[in-house]
């Protein structure tokens, strides 16, 4: 366990070391490259800002509002019927939107079932088995100007949708 930890602590300082090596070997101005890819950085950062603040501002706007309540009670009806736990809804929900929020509904969906209840394991597999689609997809397209993305929205909510629930049935498979 210490040789793991060791090698964990020195990991970046050595690739760090690596790529200065490699490039005075290959001589290549290593500095004045950093500089360069810094600045691509910001130019990234700025082009993304925009984007994010909309997000942000959406999202809060999301939770603060009560509609995910609003929007669970109005599929209640339709979960029981085909046995999808309510529970999970809101992480569902949520997940698509916001890798932050959707932390803080899987932490509240763990502290109120327990980490090892049936819940706590498909909010845990739902986490690792989507993507906060909306926010990538911002946040890549517009840094490098794409308006139109077409069908990757739809194609990736599909997915989300996808896992989501066949997280729900593999736990229920084997955890239940």
């Amino acid at each position: 366990m210490q040789v793991l930890s060791f090698l964990s602590g020195i990991a970046m300082p050595m690739i760090i070391l690596l790529i200065v090596i490699f490039g005075v070997v290959e001589k290549n101005k290593v500095f004045d490259t950093f500089l360069e890819g810094a600045k691509d950085g910001i130019s990234i950062v700025i082009n993304i800002f925009p984007t994010l603040i909309g997000l942000f501002l959406a999202i809060g706007a999301l939770r603060a509002s009560g509609i995910i309540d609003l929007i669970i009670s109005f599929l209640s009806p339709i979960l029981d019927l085909i046995n999808f736990p309510s529970e999970i809804m809101p992480l569902a929900l949520i997940r698509p939107i916001s890798g932050s929020s959707s932390i803080a509904v899987a932490v509240d969906i763990m502290k109120n079932f327990g980490v090892d209840s049936t819940f706590g394991l498909m909010a845990s597999v739902i986490m690792g088995s989507t993507e906060t689609t909306l926010y990538t997809i911002a946040v890549y397209s517009s840094s490098v100007g794409i308006k139109n993305t077409r069908f990757v929205l739809w194609a990736s909510l599909l997915a989300d949708f996808a896992g989501i629930v066949t997280s729900v049935v593999v736990c229920r498979l084997f955890f239940c």
